[in-house]
């Protein structure tokens, strides 16, 4: 039987110091999700499995090493979180698990729905790629060796939640338990009781068939570095790539070719990995500010509708608009629309800012109003926007009539890369990260990567 490794996700920093995750209701998520897991912890040894409990005082890189340099072949692990939203009305448990691996998901919909059975009180908002977070990827999902999966038990900004968690411990403990059971059992059952090896699985590469077979490794692709440097990528300079040699060659996760704006897919009947390195973005111009969209306003529309299928009802010119102000200023439209997502959730709004303000990108008030700047029209809001985008970007001067509120306090050109808007226009240092996480799925939606 294999073991299962647990983390309550929060804890230790890089620095020494101490992370007490979400902080709601007068507790903090790592408080809860430590607490939970000391009751899920006990209640899976008593059912006869070997568990590992993560030490709280390491960091996710300290995390990641513990647990690789124990695991062994059939072992499982899984970290807990409690999510928070700035909309207190939003609730529910998700299971994430890394892209494109099919099993996992289905693991993930196991864990999920073993939770909800002993909880029907909690809501279920599915299984997801780790892709849908903020930041378009998980460490946890994607660095540890083992089969890996994060759950988010709910949301300790929303009360009914929060009460679930601090007062229905022991269910929700023991439906976790009941779904690592079942996911254990698979996994050990699933795993070779003879040597260990790896199935082979074919290569395909803009269209043709690689000469070199890759690997499955817990139903993730591995290809070989080889073939990784011939697309000019250099994971080696990465230190949380994970690098595995096998019968004489190195291989990699494909799936890490993501962040170097390379498609990564899989075919199921020919049991094949397929890569795409030949895209319509230009790779040196993917967070540049200043630019191009390669988008149409159809391909926008279809892309906010599948996040929020409502979006448009308010604003149903939005695309068109960011296209058109973004196009004026030279200003690459895709970026700023997808800020646009990022600051409104899909144009769910739930935040300070109100519909009616036209504000879609958190801009602040000269003053500091508590809601920040209002604009008399959506296309006033969106001219906003771009100009102070272009701001951050560049140096060349507005061609329309200035209307950003907070134009003239931005020091020009500071920050021509989406990543130098962390920390400068929003305090989240992974603000950055988060809007090219969405530009990723928004390029992948419309086969443009």
């Amino acid at each position: 039987m294999g073991r299962i490794f647990v983390s309550a996700g929060h804890g230790g920093l890089e620095n020494g110091g101490w992370d007490p995750g979400t902080v709601a209701g007068g507790t903090t998520e790592a408080q809860q999700m430590i607490s939970l897991r000391d009751v899920i912890v006990p209640e899976l040894r008593s059912r006869g499995f070997e568990v590992l409990s993560v030490p709280d005082t390491l960091s996710l890189d300290q995390t990641t090493h513990w647990i690789n340099s124990r695991a062994r072949r059939g072992d499982v692990a899984v970290e807990i979180h409690a999510d928070s939203s700035s909309n207190p009305a939003t609730r529910g448990a998700t299971a994430y698990y890394i892209a494109g691996n099919g099993e996992r998901k289905k693991h993930a919909d196991m864990l999920l729905l073993a939770l909800i059975r002993r909880l029907p009180q909690l809501p279920s908002r599915g299984s997801k790629p780790d892709t849908a977070t903020g930041v378009g990827q998980l460490a946890f999902c994607r660095q540890v060796a083992i089969p890996s999966l994060l759950l988010e038990v709910g949301f300790l900004s929303n009360p009914d939640d929060r009460a679930l968690i601090i007062n229905r411990r022991r269910d929700m403990a023991l439906g976790i338990v009941d779904g690592l059971e079942a996911w254990s059992r698979e996994v050990t059952g699933r795993a070779p009781s003879v040597e260990q090896s790896h199935p082979v699985i074919n290569i395909r590469i803009n269209g043709q068939e690689y000469g070199e077979q890759g690997i499955l490794i817990n139903n993730n692709s591995f290809i070989p570095v080889d073939l990784i440097d011939r697309l000019g990528v250099n994971l080696t300079q990465r230190p949380e790539t994970r690098l595995v040699q096998y019968r004489g060659v190195v291989y990699a996760k494909a799936i890490e070719l993501r962040d170097f704006t390379i498609n990564v897919g899989w075919d199921n009947p020919t049991r094949t990995v397929v890569l795409r390195s030949i895209t319509q973005i230009c790779p040196g111009m993917f967070d540049r500010i200043v630019g191009h969209g390669n988008t149409s306003e159809v391909q926008l529309i279809m892309f906010l509708k599948a996040n929020n299928e409502n979006a448009l009802a308010e604003f149903p010119d939005l695309p068109k608009l960011y296209r058109e102000e973004a196009t004026i200023e030279g200003i690459n439209y895709d970026i700023a629309f997808c800020q646009m997502c990022l600051a409104t959730n899909f144009l769910r709004f739930g935040g300070d800012a109100k519909p009616a303000q036209n504000n879609f990108a958190d801009l602040g008030a000269v003053g500091g109003g508590a809601q920040g700047a209002t604009f008399p029209s959506a296309q006033i809001g969106v001219r906003a926007h771009i100009q102070h985008l272009k701001a951050y970007a560049n140096l060349e001067p507005l061609v329309q009539d200035v209307v950003d509120p907070r134009f003239r306090f931005v020091t020009r050109g500071i920050a021509p890369l989406v990543d130098q808007l962390s920390g400068r226009w929003s305090s989240d240092l992974d603000y950055g990260k988060k809007i090219l996480a969405i530009l990723r799925r928004l390029y992948e939606s419309a086969d443009l990567i």
